[in-house]
């Protein structure tokens, strides 16, 4: 079995939020005797580009409605990961410092075509191509119904939507940049009166499937407008959950951290880190530290923090640590508590993967109390160190956690988000805390549970597989 996986992000390379988790796990996980995954996506200008050395292996142009544009398809001279990877460079478009911008459809539009131009040039086309978001929504479309890829009529293609909230939306006065098509098609295209990449790679393509079966069963009732689509092509759909790759987030062998351990060095593997964090940033390492990584916005429940912190530090018998950046509005009203609060509470406003790591490591609880999470890997990093999960029961977060108050429970789950839902979150936590016998008893225990990708990427070649059942 040979697949291409097509994305705009892939992590180590390019990451915005989890989809370059994913891309840059899967394929790892998925490659064996009997599978060869490999991935493509934008050739951007960033630290990755900039410090490895890349050979060219194909070269065209495309066209872009009337405008025609240099593309070659470059890789890696020495290869790096686990997997191949192969980049689309169009200097006049993708090349940029950035990933997303506001307006993005030429941008992702012609990586679509440059990917699907080169795939034509191929002696054998893959046996399946596999989409991500809506960033290549167009491609089940254009395999579909454009005249100059009718060689991949009979090419299966799976999308996977990692968040329906972003659609990559436009007018339909850019129809004509799509490669020639029957007209009489265009509906495919349309949702809502606008061309909709998300919706029309729903359409098209043969098998649909999001990040979570939570996640799945969620956006036919709310997607942002998708929901009636979602549910007419409920028969295509399933949910697969993420996994993480327990290579990379192991504490054993992790070399970020300030000192490895396993399940049974939990206890002073997990002090040293604390006490790194509460050194640096001037916590008190005898107080449990709650901690938040991830992006300041609506979807996160972030914007609650500023109230739900401010109410529990007057308390003083709580840490809390933040690692993160989004809209400026929070991140101002975080930046006022740590003067308010000194000793008691700091954050880091932007990312580093490092202190990532550390605080995964060294934190004794991690929130999430998201309005959206069509899978979460956060509460899965959490686990993998050890530390407990305060989540909002809501897509993968409901998948992957269970309540201490229930049978085999490991975590603190709430179905709410509130600034009184974080309180009593977080003041749950504080009681556990107390009790050290059961705290540390629980930290062992979800340290062996398993959310690698072994069993995830099975899931997705049984999926694979059900399309040549079905054909």
């Amino acid at each position: 079995m040979n697949l291409v996986h097509i994305s705009a992000e892939c992590y180590p390379i390019a990451k915005v939020g989890g989809l370059a988790d994913v891309v840059g796990a899967l394929p790892k996980y998925q490659n064996s005797a009997a599978t060869t995954s490999q991935v493509i996506m934008p050739f951007y200008d960033n630290t990755f580009t900039r410090v490895n050395a890349f050979k060219i292996i194909y070269e065209s142009q495309l066209t872009l409605g009337d405008t025609s544009y240099d593309f070659k398809i470059l890789t890696l001279k020495k290869p790096l990961l686990d997997f191949d990877i192969f980049f689309v460079d169009v200097p006049d478009l993708l090349f940029k410092d950035y990933v997303y911008s506001m307006d993005d459809t030429e941008r992702f539009l012609a990586f679509q075509i440059a990917t699907l131009d080169w795939l034509l040039s191929w002696e054998t086309i893959p046996d399946y191509i596999h989409c991500h978001d809506h960033h290549t929504g167009l491609i089940p479309f254009m395999l579909q119904e454009s005249f100059k890829y009718e060689r991949f009529r009979e090419t299966p293609n799976v999308l996977t939507i990692h968040n329906a909230q972003y659609q990559g939306w436009f007018s339909h006065d850019k129809v004509n940049l799509i490669p020639e098509f029957d007209f009489d098609k265009v509906g495919l295209l349309d949702w809502g009166g606008s061309i909709n990449p998300l919706a029309a790679a729903i359409k098209c393509a043969w098998r649909v499937n999001t990040v979570s079966p939570g996640y799945m069963e969620e956006l036919k009732i709310s997607a942002n407008g998708l929901e009636h689509l979602l549910s007419n092509e409920s028969t295509k759909c399933t949910g697969i959950l993420n996994g993480i790759d327990w290579k990379v987030w192991d504490p054993e062998t992790d070399h970020f951290l300030i000192s490895n351990y396993s399940d049974k060095t939990i206890i002073s593997g997990k002090k040293t880190n604390k006490k790194h964090l509460c050194d640096t940033f001037n916590l008190d390492i005898n107080k449990p530290l709650f901690a938040f990584i991830g992006r300041l916005v609506g979807e996160k429940g972030s914007d609650l923090f500023p109230d739900a912190f401010r109410a529990i530090l007057q308390k003083e018998e709580v840490s809390i640590l933040l690692l993160g950046s989004g809209q400026p509005q929070v991140e101002h009203q975080l930046e006022l508590l740590k003067g308010d609060f000194e000793g008691s509470y700091n954050n880091f406003i932007g990312y580093d993967e490092a202190l990532s790591h550390v605080i995964y490591a060294g934190a004794d609880f991690l929130l999430m109390p998201s309005r959206v999470e069509p899978c979460g890997l956060n509460q899965m990093y959490a686990l993998r160190y050890g530390t407990i999960p305060i989540v909002r029961r809501i897509g993968g977060l409901k998948d992957t956690v269970i309540d201490i108050s229930e049978t085999n429970g490991f975590g603190i789950c709430h179905d709410d988000v509130t600034v009184s839902d974080i309180i009593h979150a977080i003041n749950r936590g504080l009681s556990l805390y107390k009790d050290q016998s059961a705290y540390r008893k629980l930290g062992k225990y979800i340290m062996k549970i398993d959310h690698s990708w072994d069993a995830s990427a099975k899931e997705y070649i049984k999926l694979y597989n059900s399309i040549k059942q079905n054909t």
